[in-house]
């Protein structure tokens, strides 16, 4: 597995090792065998720019706006193993399987986290 963490804004500190340790993890729940992940910590106006030349949306992504975290890595892995949440069948599948990954995480590292897409479409 390759991790490239790099922190483009100074909002919020970032520990690497734990959070690599924490990725690993998540790695296992998900059942990946290996990976090349880089993770880019970025400013809501940054991700906004980007999001509008990639995705023709001036807003930002609640996926990298949203201080980072062991939530937002996971998101952001499900969404490159495909998940979306463009609908509410994408997003009940994408739901079901963020929130199966945060409870066993939380199960191996006593946190308690929900998904990023809590409320997208109704109350969970």
């Amino acid at each position: 597995m390759s991790l490239v963490i790099r922190n483009l804004q100074r909002v919020i500190p970032i520990r690497r090792a734990p959070l690599r340790s924490k990725i690993e993890i998540v790695r296992r729940i998900l059942g990946v065998q290996e990976f090349d992940l880089g993770i880019v910590c970025v400013d809501n106006k940054t991700i906004q720019h980007i999001n509008r030349i990639y995705r023709d949306r001036n807003v930002p992504t609640d996926v990298l706006s949203f201080p980072f975290h062991e939530v937002t890595a996971i998101h952001g892995l499900c969404h490159l193993l495909g998940f979306t949440h463009r609908t509410e069948a994408e997003w009940q599948q994408m739901f079901q399987k963020e929130k199966a990954v945060l409870d066993e995480l939380g199960q191996r590292t006593g946190t308690r986290l929900q998904p990023l897409t809590r409320g997208l479409f109704g109350s969970c």
